[in-house]
């Protein structure tokens, strides 16, 4: 059995959170798209981690972590993380890495970091971690997997291919010093060696998995409006954060996927560039930012604050469809316990009409938010376990938000840890 867990729109969803309990009920978490560019944070009784590359199963010691072939993976970053979580959590991760992963570089950061200081204003609030250099070369065929690492002379061949290439760009636009093929082969040989003990053939590996009955979560990054082909262009990431991808970046058949959970806040936050529509600014935005999550709404990778606003059922509905939701898991419904009246985003006005289908990015730029309000609960529901016990007002709400974007509501978060969770 096959499930998957993505964001239903900007990232930032709290993700992390549902695939750390539902890994609990899984043998194998795959990572299957993005890099160290975003992150999900969990609450154990270890305290609060920030994971970035790695599956959000490491926290469960008999769960076997899959970093797969569509990840963008930054070694140091893995190895930095990796220590960092066995440190703390109490137990080694079981982690496996594909052997046909491509590996983010030096050179990408820099790159990435050279591109948003060129653009200026004009910048599209890249994460400055080397994504779409190193997307950009991997459909160029001219990145490095993880199995040419472990041959010298192939990888000093590749990255001379490289060097010629980028050295133009380096010295000729950005006016930074040349790429030097012999530092970076000795360099990438050297942590390739170093990953050889946990590289595997991962679709052999999950297909064997699935004819053994072992159930298997995949775990997105990001969100759908974050997709390069359906989500806010150019404002996106620079993979695919569709759980259609899964099957790509994992290497698995798309039959196998029998349940899609699609995770969205109970508001809206988003990190980064592109329009926001029911972005909330000033004393008002800034209350709702303080009070979200466990620490507020700021990036776990960047620290940047997030852009919050009221629910977007728009966009969440499109969302939601486009990744082929089967449930929707509801997260941070107790941060808004403090509100007399809940606005709810069910349209936009766009040139003086009113639409309910998302639209193209330069249309969404225009639209202009078409308000429902409900009234708030104005009672803590942190510790509560069973939906029935949920304020009237606090289920009407929830109710209310399933009829909008067409899904079932299965799962509520009702507090930051791990055990605050209300099955429905």
């Amino acid at each position: 059995m096959v499930r998957a867990i993505i964001g239903a729109n900007w990232g930032d969803e709290g993700k992390g959170k549902i695939t750390d309990m539902l890994a609990g009920q899984s043998d194998v978490v795959v990572r299957f798209q993005g890099g160290a560019n975003a992150g999900h944070t969990i609450i154990t009784d270890q305290g609060k981690f920030a994971l970035h590359l790695l599956p959000s199963g490491v926290l469960n010691e008999n769960v076997v972590n899959v970093i797969g072939m569509g990840v963008a993976l930054d070694i140091e970053a893995f190895f930095w993380e990796l220590r960092e979580v066995e440190g703390r959590c109490g137990h080694t991760p079981r982690v496996l890495i594909s052997d046909r992963a491509q590996v983010l570089t030096e050179y990408h950061v820099a790159l990435d970091c050279y591109e948003e200081e060129r653009l200026g204003k004009g910048s599209f609030g890249s994460t400055k971690s080397g994504i779409a250099p190193f997307y950009s070369d991997k459909y160029a065929k001219i990145g490095l997997q993880v199995c040419q690492l472990f041959d010298k002379d192939l990888l000093r061949k590749r990255i001379q291919n490289v060097a010629d290439q980028k050295n133009v760009l380096l010295e000729g636009l950005y006016h930074q010093p040349p790429l030097d093929p012999d530092a970076l082969t000795e360099k990438y040989y050297a942590l390739g060696q170093l990953l050889k003990p946990v590289t595997v053939d991962v679709a052999q590996y999950l297909h064997r998995a699935l004819r053994e009955g072992k159930r298997i979560l995949l775990e997105g990054q990001l969100g759908t409006l974050r997709d390069p082909d359906n989500g806010i262009f150019p404002f996106t990431t620079s993979s695919s954060p569709l759980a259609g991808y899964g099957t790509v970046g994992a290497g698995i058949p798309p039959r196998a996927i029998e349940e899609i959970i699609a995770v969205t806040k109970a508001y809206s936050s988003c990190v980064g560039a592109g329009p926001f529509v029911t972005e909330l600014f000033g004393e008002e935005g800034e209350e709702l930012r303080k009070r979200g999550g466990d620490a507020g709404e700021y990036g776990a990778k960047t620290g940047r604050p997030r852009r919050v606003g009221w629910f977007d059922a728009v966009a969440t509905r499109y969302g939601c469809m486009l990744q082929g939701a089967t449930d929707c898991a509801l997260t941070n419904l107790d941060v808004l316990s403090y509100l007399d009246e809940i606005k709810v985003c069910v349209g936009y006005r766009i040139d003086g009409e009113i639409t309910r289908d998302f639209p193209v990015t330069p249309l969404v730029e225009k639209a202009e938010p078409v308000y429902e309000t409900l009234p708030g609960w104005k009672t803590d529901i942190r510790g509560i376990r069973s939906y029935a016990d949920l304020p009237e007002k606090c289920r009407a709400y929830v109710e209310y938000l399933e009829k909008e974007i067409e899904v079932p509501i299965t799962y509520l978060s009702n507090g930051p840890k791990r055990e605050e969770m209300i099955a429905r």
